[in-house]
């Protein structure tokens, strides 16, 4: 996958009886020339695949898909684990794999699994402890020992395998902070695009947070779940009236996706569908083969 152009992606099924799907989606992805597929992480959902065993049975049977588990839910994986779990994946796969982070959101759920709760504020602190550790724990080096408020490792030997790069679904300001300071790229919630007010207010938070650490803001990628139909016809209008992104025909979505790159910066984007579930095999065979391609050709003629 491209360290710097734009990306495609899609939402993959998850579920136990779409194992099938599951690998006959990813399989035409790799072959039409996308960069990533998605997977949600609800591990306290029995009907759910587990995320990362999904995630390594797909990078086994492709050849240039990269992995990313949209977020991952990290209270149900301790951050040393993790880094185990990314780095070896990393090196079974030749490095395509990203690292999604999420603090943790369904906390019912969650506590239901025997996880102790924690505060909104704790699990951000978490969240950005659980980053810092993982890319000790990455990239070879002597043995680390970290003393954090969640975290606490003594003398643990990191593989010898660089860190995945890290894309955070961060929500809250704090979270966003935690963003600029750590993360590599960020995920907005609850499928906003750049014309979002979400958008609007939270990105700047990343960037101040960035600077203030030393950091480039403009490293730190956008890459944006995308909910939407495919249509075969244009659509008299591509956004609801509340200004959410509905879908359109294959020029329609090239338009508004080079628009949000050349415009407003966007990194990448990752199919679902209108109702926000998987994409089908339709949907993505266009998003492959006509709109990602007239989307890159487009940047790459503005740019030069």
């Amino acid at each position: 996958m491209s360290a710097s152009g734009v990306v495609f992606g899609f939402g993959a099924p998850g579920g136990v009886g779409a194992a099938r799907e599951l690998s006959r989606l990813a399989e035409q992805a790799d072959r039409d020339g996308l960069d990533l597929f998605s997977l949600s992480d609800h591990p306290y959902l029995g009907e759910r695949l587990d995320a990362y065993a999904a995630l390594g049975f797909v990078l086994g049977r492709t050849r240039r898909l990269s992995g990313l588990v949209n977020v991952t839910n990290l209270p149900t994986r301790p951050a040393p684990v993790l880094a185990r779990t990314v780095t070896s994946l990393a090196a079974l796969a030749d490095g395509r794999v990203l690292l999604g982070m999420g603090a943790g959101g369904l906390w019912d759920r969650i506590a239901a699994m025997g996880v102790p709760r924690l505060s909104p504020s704790a699990a951000v602190e978490a969240f950005e402890e659980a980053i810092v550790l993982v890319r000790l724990l990455s990239g070879g080096g002597p043995p680390v020992t970290f003393e954090g408020r969640h975290y606490q490792v003594h003398g643990i030997e990191p593989a010898p395998v660089a860190a995945p790069p890290v894309w955070t679904g961060s929500n809250g300001p704090k979270s966003l902070a935690a963003t600029g300071r750590v993360a590599d790229g960020w995920i907005p919630g609850h499928a906003a695009d750049w014309l979002s007010e979400r958008y609007r207010t939270s990105r700047p938070i990343i960037d101040e947070a960035a600077a203030a650490a030393g950091l480039d803001p403009g490293e730190i990628r956008t890459v944006y779940n995308l909910p939407g139909r495919v249509t075969d016809r244009p659509l008299a209008a591509t956004r609801d009236r509340d200004g959410r992104w509905l879908g359109g025909s294959p020029a329609q979505w090239a338009e508004e996706l080079t628009g949000a790159v050349l415009e407003h910066g966007a990194s990448g984007f990752i199919l679902f569908s209108a109702e926000q579930g998987a994409a089908g095999q339709v949907a993505l065979g266009r998003w492959a083969g006509e709109i990602a391609p007239a989307v890159r050709e487009a940047v790459a003629k503005e740019r030069g």
